[in-house]
């Protein structure tokens, strides 16, 4: 009977060691080929998984003895979180890339680990990111103006604005003028023919923060394009241009954003007003900074942390189990500045 008993539960240790396996397999193949359908099965298969191991587990055990290890499994979860959140200063020690704006230095699914930022000041002047000093008026000034900031860089064609493109093809002589992000947000949400024209602006006139473009390559899946892109900026009187050796943060949208969730974009400069300091960021992948797509600066209280470590793939948990699955085209999109 012994004899019996153990050799069943080896044959359970197998079952369930090869359905790891497969669960595995599965993401890899997920993580490849992007394919909705294995995204589903993958959470199909993490569910059976837990409910088999759960199973056994009473089988072997008993209920209570299964019960008592869940809590201890979900207490030690929590403790481990709770000393992160104490030695890295953040109430978000961990988080997850769910989007293709920073590559190549980070991948979608990965995972990352924060640290908090106690000391704005400090930390600006040690990672060495510029900071612009402002009057509380010149910074009410441009919030209370704020949709004529939201302007971005595009190719158009010159016998109808309408036409406009980040992307166009190498050696295709295009001019480059400044659209109204917030006015193209609004216009299409309300008419399908998308007349863009109306949203072109002639100059950046009296606007705090002005823009300048380059034109670079961007490669999608492996042919090369030209890419227009905001390669610096001028903050009264004062030129900042990117540095990709500034440090990667990550801080909380608003509602009044159009991104949503935890944005982790590299640190461009920051407006220091008062005692406060708003953080210009900008996707290391994205062709202009957050603020030039409605995204208002965050302020110091709206900063997770910085990133400290990251781990590939881990993050795809969460992917999964947020419903992220889907990649958007820009994970096939690398600019080359």
């Amino acid at each position: 009977m012994a004899r019996k008993k153990k050799q069943k539960s080896k044959n359970i240790d197998t079952l369930m060691w090869a359905l790891y396996g497969v669960l595995a397999l599965m993401i890899v193949f997920y993580i490849l080929h992007n394919s909705i359908a294995l995204g589903i099965a993958v959470i199909v298969m993490i569910v059976a998984i837990l409910i088999l191991e759960f199973t056994y587990s009473v089988r072997e055990e008993g209920a209570a003895k299964s019960l008592i290890d869940l809590g201890i499994a979900v207490l030690s979860v929590v403790i481990i979180f709770v000393i992160l959140v104490v030695l890295l200063q953040t109430s978000s020690p961990i988080d997850v890339v769910t989007s293709c704006s920073m590559l190549p230095v980070l991948s979608r699914g990965e995972m990352l680990l924060l640290h908090g930022i106690p000391n704005m000041s400090s930390f600006l002047a040690t990672r060495h990111v510029p900071v612009v000093n402002l009057t509380q008026s010149q910074f009410s000034g441009m919030i209370h103006n704020f949709s004529s900031e939201f302007l971005a860089f595009y190719a158009y064609n010159p016998s109808n604005k309408s036409n406009i493109a980040e992307i166009f093809g190498q050696g295709t002589h295009y001019p480059i003028g400044l659209y109204n992000s917030y006015c193209i947000d609004q216009y299409s949400a309300e008419n399908e023919t998308y007349n863009y024209y109306r949203c072109y602006v002639p100059s950046q006139g009296s606007n705090l923060i002005k823009y300048n473009y380059s034109i670079g390559n961007i490669s999608i899946n492996g042919t090369y394009y030209s890419v227009v892109y905001t390669s610096s900026i001028k903050i009264a009187n004062t030129t900042i241009i990117e540095n990709y050796s500034n440090p990667i943060i990550v801080y909380k949208t608003n509602s009044s954003d159009s991104f949503s969730g935890d944005i982790i974009h590299r640190a461009v400069a920051a407006i220091h007003v008062g005692s406060n300091y708003y953080i210009l960021t900008k996707g290391d992948n994205n062709p202009g900074l957050d603020i030039e797509f409605v995204n208002y600066p965050p302020s110091q209280n709206d900063v997770l942390g910085y990133y400290l470590v990251g781990v590939p793939y881990l993050g795809y948990l969460k992917l999964i189990v947020s419903g992220e699955l889907t990649a958007d085209s820009q994970c096939s999109e690398v600019t080359q500045h």
